[in-house]
């Protein structure tokens, strides 16, 4: 089982598994990576969106070693087959479909690009 994140675009997924010794977009944690500072480095050629524009998710594993997916509610469910397969995941992840406003992209209702980043990255 891998960690990482991952984001819908058009219908396709786009899974960045964590790889030991990346430097670029890493957490702060150190073992898995960020949305916002991985997002420059790995979208699609001429997109011009934020990060948060897309639906999107991360693969965690708890301290009991069990597979979780977090993630926006707009990522279909047909797309899990190949999340699964993409970090690796062997045993029965836990789903959770997150509502906040942590992962809110174009297709929730109230997102705004720009209040969007606002409220959750003040400086």
């Amino acid at each position: 089982m891998l960690r990482g994140v991952f984001w819908v675009v058009d219908g396709k997924l786009l899974a960045f598994p964590f790889r030991e010794g990346a430097q670029l977009g890493v957490a702060k944690s150190g073992n898995t990576y960020n949305h916002r500072l991985l997002w420059e480095h790995v979208k699609p050629q001429g997109c011009k969106k934020p990060f948060d524009y897309y639906p999107r998710g991360r693969a965690e594993i708890n301290q009991q070693g069990v597979p979780i997916l977090y993630m926006n509610p707009n990522v279909s469910e047909t797309l899990l087959a190949e999340i699964v397969a993409r970090f690796e995941i062997t045993d029965q992840p836990l789903l959770r479909w997150d509502h906040s406003r942590h992962y809110f992209c174009y297709l929730d209702r109230g997102y705004s690009m720009k209040n969007n980043r606002k409220q959750r990255y003040k400086s």
